[in-house]
């Protein structure tokens, strides 16, 4: 059992961004990567919930967190509130789905991509999302999402 315990219980039913943010700075300032980690993903999934266009539709969802998670890596960097402008107006011109088929099947990964790889949060990338809903995609873009996950310089 994990000595903060008591700690990530609380993580895991909040939906305060407030606390979870102080959560995150003091896990940092603690050196508890346990709680920096959870208290950071709980925060994605709870700004996440708040973007997504179709609750009842768990790809959509599940790439809400991406976008989330790669906004919250920005924002903290340079200090100030980014959002992917480019990336939203492209959801909202062609959808979810066509948007992460054209994420994985470029020829190079996406900046958001080596950006969660660097914080070992790969499992947000456009790729995983497109790998948890195989029903969802042709085979090519399938493979095109193994084939990066599994580049170790990619």
């Amino acid at each position: 059992m994990s000595r903060y315990q008591k700690i990530l219980e609380q993580i895991a039913r909040c939906d305060d961004e407030t606390k979870l943010r102080n959560w995150i700075s003091n896990a940092i300032r603690e050196g508890a990567s346990e709680v920096e980690d959870a208290a950071r993903r709980r925060l994605i999934e709870v700004r996440a919930s708040l973007d997504v266009d179709d609750v009842n539709d768990p790809l959509v969802l599940d790439f809400w967190r991406s976008i989330t998670a790669l906004e919250q890596v920005l924002s903290t960097e340079r200090g100030k509130t980014i959002r992917l402008s480019r990336t939203r107006q492209k959801i909202a011109r062609v959808g979810v789905e066509a948007t992460l088929r054209d994420l994985a099947m470029q020829t190079q990964p996406s900046d958001g991509y080596f950006l969660l790889k660097e914080r070992q949060m790969l499992d947000l990338s456009a790729e995983a999302v497109v790998l948890r809903f195989p029903d969802r995609f042709q085979e090519n873009v399938l493979q095109a999402a193994r084939d990066r996950l599994n580049d170790i310089e990619g």
